[in-house]
């Protein structure tokens, strides 16, 4: 079975602004689960064939990236017995884009501390890199043991460390930088951040990229999200206006 699958239809976006960037918080999974009686994991596999389903749609409707949160840094606190379920799961389904994804056009690319993963899943995001950088379609951010605060300070590190050797000179340092030594380097910010599971928070994702970004937060459960929940985040981003503090 096919990693992505084609889809069938696509809503009519003719009149309709398809934002560059989106950001998913896919959020929900585990309480999915347990208004099923079902263990956690299940939750999880059930959001991974969403996120599944979504990332072809954002393709097919001509997003250029899109960014889900898949693991957190945090969320090495979880059980054990879920954190590992996750891993098994996490390397299932990169096995699985080895294969099934080699003659799509989408960019895979993981943001985050690769280093605390094992090293076999490490190298399954490294080959799942390699084999899609020379595509030309949508790029997918992989947010996996990702925190934005944790980010900031690898960006502030890396400036200093510069300025130290002489490299940068301190008043040259402005936003620009910033963003460039982020693990989001050379991608525009996101237009548009879901957040499904109905939780008025931000989690931790995205925090410098995210500053004139317009949230829809959506009380749907991740399992329950469907590509008619997308388009209906995308028509209330087309009813916003964007001033990014102008007038």
């Amino acid at each position: 079975m096919a990693l992505f699958k084609k889809k069938k239809e696509l809503a009519d976006y003719s009149d309709k602004a398809v934002p560059t960037s989106i950001g998913i918080i896919m959020d929900g999974n585990g309480r999915w689960a347990k208004n099923r009686h079902l263990p956690r994991s299940a939750g999880h596999r059930a959001g991974a064939k969403v996120f599944r389903t979504i990332t072809r749609y954002c393709s097919d409707i001509g997003v250029k990236y899109l960014t889900v949160y898949a693991f957190s840094t945090e969320n090495w606190r979880r059980p054990q017995d879920e954190v590992g379920a996750l891993m098994r799961l996490f390397k299932e389904y990169l096995q699985e884009a080895l294969d099934d994804f080699k003659d799509d056009s989408i960019v895979i690319h993981f943001i985050g501390d690769k280093s605390s993963f094992s090293e076999d899943l490490q190298k399954l995001m490294d080959d799942n890199e390699e084999i899609s950088k020379d595509r030309d379609g949508m790029v997918l951010n992989i947010a996996m043991n990702y925190g934005s605060r944790d980010e900031i300070v690898r960006a502030v590190k890396s400036i200093s460390e510069g300025v130290k050797n002489g490299d940068i000179d301190i008043n040259s340092i402005d936003e620009s930088m910033v963003s460039d030594h982020l693990y989001t380097a050379g991608q525009p910010d996101p237009d548009l951040i879901i957040r499904p599971s109905g939780e008025y928070r931000i989690s931790n994702f995205m925090l410098w990229q995210s500053a004139y970004t317009e949230f829809v937060i959506m009380n749907k459960l991740w399992p329950d999200f469907k590509k008619e929940d997308l388009d209906e985040a995308i028509r209330l981003y087309n009813l916003r206006s964007r001033r990014f503090g102008g007038v």
